[in-house]
């Protein structure tokens, strides 16, 4: 059906048929897009004109205007319909009946309204006492009746935006900021606002107005497709939800990408992450542009007075050879050619950051054209560059992005592509790859102090997860590519075993620290031979640090550095000739024998909670109040069910398990029966920790059937919050067999919830296994726990046994 044909089938039928021509245009799979936005737009329009001409005894001195969206013909499925019903100020009850009848019967179709009855004189005050008006009424475009009317009110607004704009654009600016605050980065969330948001189309609107207060103009390139894609997505998110929603939740990603045609949820959201950045970057040139405008406005009277009237120059200060500062931004100088000096824009990037300056748009896209590549491997001085700009700190993160909107990041590192915008559907992660790597340098860069060969420090933070563009294990991948770059970019071949050695191992210090037992040797000797020499554990360590905090803050915390830095300990002693000995088994200390004594004595346990020390300020992360947790000393009389009693009451209490260690107790000569000493270091989920009391009387029932620990964590279960339409993976199970020579190391990954440790401890039980130790990480929703499990003589299990435990683990857990 032509839009003609709608359009006479909407006038024909009226309301029932302006909603039947709607619901078909919109259920139309052969027109999307712009061209279904402007079909709806006229569809709309042409109804709207019937109810005004049948409302309307005279179209002179009264029009109906339409505003914002629809003033700009871009509606969306469930889009608001803003409409402002102008007159000149006669009749009053005729203008309100007229209201009356073009309102109401938007209203019975459902259709959301946002309205307003004004003269020109009163739009205009309005407007200027606020901003979000004036910003609507830029858009104003005539529908129906007296269209002088309209054309003069869109003629005063323009020519107000224009006078006040030295007034009202950081007005507009600084409202942008707090809404970005508030909304945060588009090109960056998991489930953005895709108008709201930093880079959405709110911003992309607010440059539009921006241009047409002529004070100065974003930069155009990309601009209408980035604006283009958002609204098609907002076009699908509106039919797949049936709601007026701007937020792309992530249950509806795989709906809206197949109502695009694309192949799923992570290219719809790279798609979006793309035009976000075009959006914000114009947006971060344009706002620059105004404040130098609007600075030069208010300098130039009194250069001009202090030069007797003649035309001020702009000074031009040198920074590098070929770069100059000008303006408070880095320009090029005039007779720099980046045709003949591949090294040009790694050497004005690294010029800028180290000033804390904006490279101009203007330079950028003149490099961009113009730029030779750089000869295989790069010069020294390209390399030298490269680790300057890394190394310049936050400034580095604004000069990168001006480098990659223009494509020269790809330019000089053509493997960037694969991690581009790449989302990372993971809780923990709060940037995309390629932001998080940047972030990761940033964070290096605080480390330059502490070893021996910043620059590897700084390439490995750039390059450590450019593997998670391809399949499999992003590491091993990681070490593949990094080693064919690091040779590009370079470095030689001892530099470049390092390098690779970082990115295999980026992960390992992290995870044995808060998965392994430390205390055995065969933990240790792994590590040690996996990093290879001090010289690769220190950067390893920096790095290890830098990459968690550049994660997000549940990626580190004061206790993870302590476990780190307590494994670089064991393993540099080892890399200098150090050999572990196999641990004894510790005498028990003075209160835990006490505790031990008294569970005897009284048949029942004992426990102790000791708050741990706090590492010095200077020694956590910033802005890390975390406290090491408190240590949990548990005495029991030997008997079967230990494990899962002591967990589930944890659990019932809400008292997170950081580190679990278990093992029975030799007693003095002369005294009779067998203890287990547990000590668990434990932290409170939310407020104070319970009374030491409360604990052993519930540990007291739970040991004895008298509590019910699974049915009451039943019913937290039940009452856990959940994703609408989000299905967690699997649990997994596996046996790590050389991990250790004393016990059999077990691993467990699963979808964190209360409780699961109780559950855990319980199939361990049933299995007849004793668990030695084990070591519990929590990274967002996901549970990653280490169980040193043996049999009850306290040997390894033989590798078939293990095998079965796992695999029966592993069916409870995913029952």
């Amino acid at each position: 059906m032509s839009s003609t044909d709608v359009r006479d089938k909407a006038e024909d039928s009226g309301p029932s048929g302006y909603a039947a021509a709607r619901l078909r245009l919109l259920t139309e799979g052969a027109r999307s897009g712009p061209p279904r936005r402007s079909a709806l737009a006229q569809l709309t329009d042409d109804w709207l004109t019937g109810l005004f001409a049948a409302g309307a005894e005279a179209t002179r001195g009264v029009a109906l205007v339409a505003v914002g969206g629809y003033g700009r013909g871009e509606l969306s499925p469930r889009s608001d319909l803003d409409l402002l019903l102008l007159h000149e100020g006669g009749d009053a009850t005729a203008v309100a009946t007229l209201a009356d009848r073009i309102w109401y019967p938007v209203w019975d179709l459902g259709l959301a309204l946002d309205h307003s009855v004004r003269t020109p004189a009163e739009a205009r005050k309005t407007a200027a006492d606020d901003l979000k008006v004036q910003l609507g009424l830029l858009d104003a475009r005539h529908i129906a009746g007296d269209l002088g009317l309209t054309t003069g009110l869109r003629t005063a607004v323009l020519a107000d935006w224009r006078n006040q704009a030295a007034k009202r654009l950081p007005e507009l600016q600084e409202l942008s900021a707090e809404r970005g605050e508030r909304q945060g980065e588009l090109q960056y969330l998991l489930e953005p606002d895709l108008k709201e948001a930093r880079g959405g189309l709110r911003d992309a609107t607010i440059l539009r107005a921006v241009a047409a207060s002529w004070l100065a103009d974003a930069p155009r390139e990309g601009l209408a497709d980035a604006r283009r894609r958002l609204l098609d997505v907002r076009d699908a998110l509106h039919l797949a939800t049936g709601r007026a929603t701007d937020r792309l939740a992530l249950q509806e990603q795989d709906q809206v990408a197949a109502e695009l045609g694309l192949l799923d949820a992570d290219t719809l959201l790279r798609q979006v992450y793309e035009a976000a950045r075009v959006i914000s970057y114009a947006s971060d040139v344009t706002w620059r542009e105004v404040g130098r405008v609007l600075r030069s406005r208010a300098v130039r009277p009194r250069l001009r007075a202090m030069l007797g009237g003649g035309k001020p120059t702009a000074e031009r200060s040198p920074l590098a050879e070929g770069v100059v500062e000008q303006d408070g931004e880095v320009v090029l100088a005039r007779a720099a050619r980046p045709d003949r000096d591949p090294v040009l824009p790694l050497r004005a990037a690294a010029a800028a950051a180290q000033a804390g300056l904006p490279l101009s748009l203007h330079a950028v896209r003149r490099m961009a054209t113009g730029v030779r590549h750089l000869p295989t491997p790069w010069p020294a001085e390209a390399r030298e560059q490269l680790v300057t700009l890394l190394g310049s700190g936050r400034p580095t993160v604004e000069v990168w992005e001006a480098l990659e909107a223009e494509g020269l990041i790809t330019h000089f590192l053509p493997d960037w592509e694969r991690v581009r915008c790449r989302p990372q559907r993971n809780a923990v992660h709060v940037w995309t790859v390629d932001r998080h790597l940047i972030e990761t340098a940033v964070r290096a860069s605080e480390f330059t102090r502490r070893v021996h060969r910043p620059d590897l420090l700084l390439v490995a933070a750039l390059l450590h997860d450019i593997g998670k563009g391809w399949p499999g294990d992003h590491s091993v991948a990681g070490e593949i590519i990094v080693k064919d770059m690091a040779a590009r970019i370079g470095f030689d071949r001892d530099d470049v075993a390092v390098l690779a050695t970082l990115v295999r191992h980026h992960l390992l210090l992290v995870e044995t620290a808060t998965r392994r037992d430390l205390e055995d040797p065969a933990t240790v000797r792994a590590v040690a031979d996996a990093v290879g020499s001090p010289g690769t554990l220190e950067l390893l360590h920096a790095l290890t640090e830098a990459d968690a905090l550049a994660t997000g803050p549940a990626a580190w915390s004061a206790w993870r550095g302590s476990l780190v830095a307590d494994l670089v300990k064991r393993v540099g002693a080892v890399l200098a000739g150090d050999v572990p000995e196999e641990p004894e088994a510790a005498a028990p200390t003075a209160e835990q024998e006490r505790l031990a004594l008294e569970a005897v004595a009284i048949g029942s346990p004992v426990l102790a909670l000791r708050a741990q020390t706090e590492p010095p300020a200077e020694e956590r992360p910033a802005g890390d109040p975390e406290p090491l947790g408190v240590e949990l000393l548990i005495a029991v009389p030997d008997q079967p069910g230990v494990l899962p009693a002591v967990a589930g009451v944890l659990a019932m209490h809400r008292l997170t398990v950081r580190t679990a260690e278990l093992r029975a107790l030799d007693l003095p000569d002369g005294v009779d029966g067998s203890v287990l000493l547990l000590n668990w270091r434990v932290a409170a989920e939310y407020g104070s920790l319970p009374q030491a009391t409360r604990l052993r009387a519930d540990l007291v029932r739970a040991l004895d059937g008298s509590l019910d620990i699974a049915g009451r964590l039943a019913e937290r279960d039940a009452a856990y919050p959940r994703r609408r339409g989000v299905v967690a993976p699997p649990p997994r199970v596996t046996v790590h067999p050389a991990a250790s020579r004393l016990a059999t190391v077990i691993e467990v990954r699963a979808q964190d919830a209360p409780g699961l440790l109780f559950r855990i401890g319980r199939a361990l039980e049933d299995a007849s296994v004793r668990v030695r130790s084990a070591h519990v990480s929590t990274l967002g929703a996901n549970a990653v726990d280490a169980f040193y499990v043996t049999g009850p003589e306290g040997a390894p299990l033989p590798g078939e046994e293990a095998v079965s435990v796992a695999r029966k683990l592993e069916e409870t857990l995913r029952g």
